[in-house]
Parts: C-alpha cells; sequence; structure tokens
C-alpha cells in the first residue's frame, strides 16, 4: 500500500530535511498569548477575545457550568464554559459570555460543575494489540497459579481446536514470583497452542502444543538479547523472554483483515471511554496499514500517531517521501526502537546486580552500535526518534547516543524521547533537560510496580523510580500514557497515580516514594499539552484555546475539588474529538 497513488488527504510527497519547526515551550510554565478566534462560513478569522467581541455566528457545541482547565497559564488557565464551531474551540470564557454563542442548532451539555480538560492524549500505546486484548483471556488479576491455570482451561472450552490462545497479561507477582510452566497448563489445552504474554510484554508461556508448533525444544540454541528459560535437564520450561519471544511467536497465523478492524473497533470504543482523543501508537508497518484504511473509510474515532520500528528507519522514510506524514486524524514520521527488557522480567539492563538475583543485572535486546546507526540515520532523515529505556545503565547509555547523534547530525528541534525512563542514576535527570530529550512516562506503573519493586532493587534505587518530581525539578519535559496494553489506558487512574503514589495494594496510604508526587495541574499537563509537544502538535491540541481542535473531555466531578485520593473513582461523562461527542456516559 505505501507504492499506491497518492490520496490526496495524506499531503505532499517531498520531505524536508528535518521537520518544520515549532515554538519551544516551557510545559511547565507556558506563556501564551490568549487570543481569539471566529468561525464565518467556515472560514477562520483572527479576532480579539470574546469579552470583547459579539459572536459572529452559532456554535455547533457549547459545555457550560464546568470548570474549565484550559491548560494556559495564569487567570487564561481557567474558565466556565467552552464554545465549538465545527472542529475548532471559538471561545472559552465564562458561561455569560459563551451563551451568546448558543443558537437552536447548538448542542449545550451541562457540566454540572464537573470538570473540563483538553482531550488526554495518551504518549505510548499498543493500540490493536489492546483491541484484541480485550477478547482474549484475562488472566492480570489472576492470584494463584490454580486460578491462572483454571482460566486458561475454561477460555479453551470456548474456541475451536487448533485456535491459538494469545494475550492473557499474566502477573506472576501476585502469587509470589514463581514463574509459571507449560505443564501447569498443558493437560488442559490438548488441542490448542497457548501464546500467553505476562502484563509487561516481555516475556510470554507457550504450552507444549505452541513449541511443537513452532519447533522449539531443548535443542534450541539461546538467543542474543533473550532467554530460554530451561529446567535442570535443559528441556525449555515455557517461559520466553524478550527476542526468544519470538522463537514461539513466528508460529503464529497471521491475524485477517477483519479481526484487525475488529480490534481496532474495539480499541477506539474502550479509549473513548476513558477520555483520549489521541494515542501515539508503537508499532508495526502492518498496523499502520489498518490505521490508513480505517482513515480512509472514514472510521476513526481516535487521533492516531504511528510510530513504526526503529530497524526499519529506510521504510518509513520512503514512506514519507512518497505520502507525506499524514493529517490531524493519523500521522506518522516517528520510530520506536528497544534498548533493554523490563523490570518486572529482569531484562531491564542496571549498572548493578538486581537485589534479589545477584548475579543478574538485565541486558540490552539491541547493541550500543546498532542503536546508534538506526538513530543517527533517522535523524538525519529528520524522522523522530522514540526508544525504549527502562533500567539506568540503558537511559544513560541511550542520553550519550542521543548526543552524539545531535552532535553529528547538528542542532534542529528533534525531540528525542526516551520511552518509559523509569530508574535513573540521579545525575541523568539534568542530561535530560540539557539535551531537551523527552520522558514518555505511565504514571500507573508506578503504583503498581512499586508493590514489589523494592525487592527486586532494593531501598536505594526505588529512590529515582518513576521520579516525576525529579525530572520537573531538573527541567525536563513529561509526556505521559499508558503502555496500553501492558497498563489500563485510563488517565483518571494515571493521574491519580502521579499525584498520590498510593500502590494498588493500598499498602502506601502516604504514597510510595512520596518526594516523587507531582501536582494535579503538573500531571494533567503532562497528559496533554506535554503530549501534544512530545508529537510536534502542540499548535494543534493539548490546550483549550480558540483555533485549536476541539478534542475535550468531560468529567463528572472537579477533581481539584475533591481529595486526591478520590480521582481514581471519577467517571468520565463525555469525550469530544473534533467538535464531534464520540463517547457519552
Amino acid at each position: 500500500w505505501a507504492d499506491a497513488p497518492l490520496d490526496r488527504t495524506f499531503g505532499h510527497r517531498s520531505r524536508p530535511s528535518s521537520p518544520a519547526p515549532r515554538p519551544s515551550m516551557d510545559l511547565r510554565h507556558p506563556v501564551v498569548r490568549v487570543v481569539g478566534a471566529l468561525f464565518t462560513a467556515g472560514a477562520l478569522l483572527a479576532g480579539a477575545s470574546c469579552e470583547r467581541v459579539a459572536p459572529a455566528g452559532e456554535a455547533s457545541l457549547v459545555i457550560r457550568n464546568a470548570h474549565v482547565w484550559t491548560g494556559l497559564a495564569g487567570a487564561a488557565g481557567s474558565a466556565e464554559a467552552v464554545a465549538v464551531v465545527d472542529e475548532r474551540i471559538v471561545a472559552v470564557g465564562t458561561d455569560e459570555e459563551i451563551a451568546a454563542w448558543t443558537g437552536p442548532g447548538t448542542r449545550v451539555i451541562d457540566a454540572g460543575g464537573g470538570l473540563v480538560t483538553p482531550g488526554f492524549i495518551d504518549a505510548h500505546v499498543h493500540f490493536l494489540t489492546g483491541g484484541y486484548r480485550l477478547s482474549s483471556v484475562q488472566l492480570r488479576d489472576a492470584a494463584t497459579p490454580e486460578e491462572f491455570s483454571s482460566r486458561i482451561g475454561a477460555f479453551a472450552g470456548t474456541v475451536s481446536t487448533g485456535t491459538w490462545i494469545t494475550g492473557g497479561d499474566w502477573d506472576h507477582e501476585n502469587w509470589g514470583g514463581e514463574l509459571p510452566r507449560a505443564a501447569w497448563i498443558d493437560a488442559l489445552t490438548p488441542d490448542n497452542p497457548v501464546m500467553v504474554h505476562r502484563l509487561d510484554g516481555h516475556m510470554l508461556l507457550a504450552n507444549g502444543a505452541a513449541m511443537r508448533a513452532a519447533g522449539v525444544d531443548a535443542s534450541t540454541p539461546d538467543v542474543e538479547g533473550g532467554e530460554i528459560v530451561r529446567d535442570a535437564s535443559g528441556a525449555p520450561t515455557g517461559v520466553f523472554k524478550d527476542n526468544a519471544m519470538a522463537l514461539v511467536a513466528r508460529a503464529l497465523p497471521a491475524a485477517s483483515r477483519e479481526l484487525d478492524d475488529r480490534a481496532l473497533d474495539a480499541a477506539m470504543a474502550y479509549v473513548a471511554e476513558q477520555g483520549v482523543t489521541t494515542v501515539h501508537h508503537m508499532g508495526g508497518f502492518e498496523e499502520l496499514a489498518v490505521f490508513r484504511r480505517a482513515h480512509d473509510e472514514g472510521r476513526l474515532d481516535t487521533r492516531v500517531v504511528a510510530c513504526t520500528p526503529l530497524s526499519q528507519w529506510d521504510r518509513l522514510a520512503a514512506l514519507v517521501d512518497e505520502n507525506g506524514r499524514g493529517d490531524d486524524a493519523l500521522r506518522w514520521g516517528c520510530l520506536k526502537g528497544f534498548v533493554d527488557g523490563s523490570l518486572g522480567s529482569h531484562t531491564a539492563a542496571f549498572f548493578e546486580p538486581f537485589t534479589d538475583t545477584p548475579g543478574d543485572s538485565g541486558f540490552f535486546v539491541n547493541s550500543e552500535a546498532d542503536l546508534h546507526g538506526w538513530a543517527a540515520a533517522a535523524d538525519a532523515e529528520g524522522l523522530q526518534v522514540n526508544i525504549h529505556a527502562i533500567g539506568d545503565r540503558a537511559i544513560s547509555t541511550l542520553l550519550a547516543i542521543f548526543a552524539r547523534v545531535e552532535a553529528e547530525n547538528g542542532p534542529r528541534d528533534r525531540r528525542f524521547r526516551i520511552e518509559h525512563a523509569q530508574h535513573l542514576r540521579p545525575g541523568d535527570f539534568e542530561r535530560f533537560a540539557e539535551l531537551g530529550v523527552i520522558a514518555s512516562m505511565q504514571p500507573y506503573h508506578a503504583i503498581d510496580d512499586g508493590r514489589w519493586a523494592e525487592r527486586v532493587i532494593g531501598p536505594e534505587r526505588i529512590r529515582t523510580t518513576y521520579a516525576f518530581r525529579s525530572f520537573l525539578d531538573a527541567g525536563a519535559t513529561l509526556a505521559f500514557g499508558s503502555d496500553w496494553f501492558v497498563a489500563p489506558p485510563t488517565p483518571l487512574e494515571g493521574l491519580y497515580a502521579a499525584v498520590t503514589r498510593r500502590t494498588l495494594d493500598d499498602a502506601n496510604p502516604g504514597g510510595w516514594v512520596p518526594e516523587q508526587k507531582i501536582s494535579l495541574d503538573e500531571a494533567l499537563r503532562a497528559y496533554t499539552a506535554g503530549s501534544a509537544y512530545a508529537a510536534f502538535e502542540e499548535d494543534l491540541k493539548g490546550t483549550l484555546e480558540p483555533g485549536k481542535l476541539a478534542d475535550l473531555v468531560v468529567v463528572d466531578r472537579d477533581l481539584f475539588a475533591i481529595p486526591p485520593e478520590m480521582i481514581r473513582e471519577a467517571r468520565v461523562t463525555h469525550t469530544v474529538l473534533g467538535g464531534r461527542v464520540v463517547w457519552e456516559r
């Protein structure tokens, strides 16, 4: 499809040597000039603020009786109502001011004193996988090995012989940390290959049928950047980590076009319910093709920024040459790579060994030489480079690579991103700020992993783990997301996590590593303006001001007026995408 004739929707064919420069901004203290804007006869006319100029026409949508958090600085940061014409915001002000925009054809939403914010931008998801997971076996909260096994066995009874059972999202920490084994489920799944992942996506369990289908046995050699967990005899137990997962995944049949479309529809419906209007998808070219097909058919109810594999930077460069970088509904031009694995799988790369496994300090899944070569080549093509790094050695090494690429390719507005940025050496926070590297983080992970992280990395390293406060104090930019399917794409829970740091087991009522808490205002900014900036989209979204896309969320209560621990009880009542209500409670 990349070689198909250019659709006019996707813009120019020529590619500049670098992305068009955008104005920089301090996301914690933005200096923003408030302007008014009026739509008449389909044209956007610059004007004065709504206090001075009467509306030129009727709004298509008005939201009133709200605490409107605009994301702007000072007095412009709060309002009572918003007016929308078609896809754009035309006015933000008091209820009285916005009432002048109301006419017979205006839809009016009374927020009932709740909170209105810019649409949440989830800066890191695996969108189609998340959609598939919605209909898969559910193992995330399986509390014992017996429950884990019985759920898989029960699910196998609902599908036909030969059907692969995937997904799962199990967490062995729920039952004390023992890794599952194929022997737990083989008798329950004799006719169905099983390949279920740990919730972080860096480890999977395969049953005997799946290993046979993949041709994996005791003679299968180990894989660089991965691990085949073996028993005392050398036979695989069924657990495969990071790069070794491909040994099993290669046997998985390709999904049909129909199932891909259903997964996308399910994912869009689910995130709309959570107030998410844009996602930054980390995946492959096959998934980009699914998004493009939905875009051409007018089925996208979520804006998508699609990142493709870093190692295939040349393929993305060719696509940009041929088709531009997309539009407001679907964009591409970013790449996703990996340095290491995850904390829960003991595959994150640290300078010092894990506390609970003193002989193990994790590993790189790609070599430093490869990462530098790919990043330098992609950056020279004007593509944005986003790379997963979790352990302190992985992060420190990646920062050095980014600094080297910048020195080699010269100055420009490149906005390198480190995805996850979970466990840092204290001195590396300032390096993010100095290099302009964006910390793309997922606050829900902090209250999930915080239940057991100290056992894995000890009391000292947890002090700079999921260190939101340290990043902001160093002057770095935060972009928040979920990492769905790994964690739920629920920004309200993410806000709760960043503000309270109370772990999911409620064992830390004052917050786990409480000195890393941030304010609600800072957390909202990371989920809106920060994530917009991370995708070069701050001129389109991330704040509520005239002229920007009308992507908004209505929450059933004012989060600023309730105790922080009650944030997780709030619910989204309306999600608005480009002035269109795509979900309402």
